[in-house]
């Protein structure tokens, strides 16, 4: 009972580790381009969640310093919340021009199963 104990105290952590085992899965077992970037974007927000999780204090309070607070106070960091607004442009930026390319491979091959690309690419 204490490894279930420890996996409900630490839900984000837990849920973050099977996003992201969810995402590698996506990119490894399948052949369609728009599912590999799905999976990327799984694995990304598993990330995400996982450094906001680290950031948490329980019982912490947001960092703004208004002089009524007593001592002792423990303040939630806001580095890894700006860090993951950041990964989140980043992410979807990435993913647009993805997706982009996957436009270019379907007009030019008719097909985004990577399998398929290839083996024409082969005939060629």
């Amino acid at each position: 009972m204490d490894v279930i104990s420890r996996i409900v105290q630490n839900y984000p952590y837990f849920v973050s580790v099977v996003l992201f085992c969810i995402g590698i899965y996506t990119v490894l077992s399948r052949s369609n381009l728009m599912k590999k970037i799905i999976g990327i974007n799984i694995m990304g927000n598993a990330i995400f969640l996982f450094l906001i999780a680290a950031a948490n204090i329980r019982g912490g309070v947001a960092p703004i310093h208004d002089g009524q607070l007593p001592e002792g106070v423990h303040y939630v960091n806001p580095l890894p919340a700006a860090l993951v607004l950041t990964g989140i442009v980043v992410a979807l930026s990435v993913t647009a021009f993805a997706l982009s390319i996957v436009v270019k491979l379907y007009q030019y091959y008719g097909t985004i199963e990577a399998d398929e690309i290839l083996e024409i690419r082969s005939c060629d």
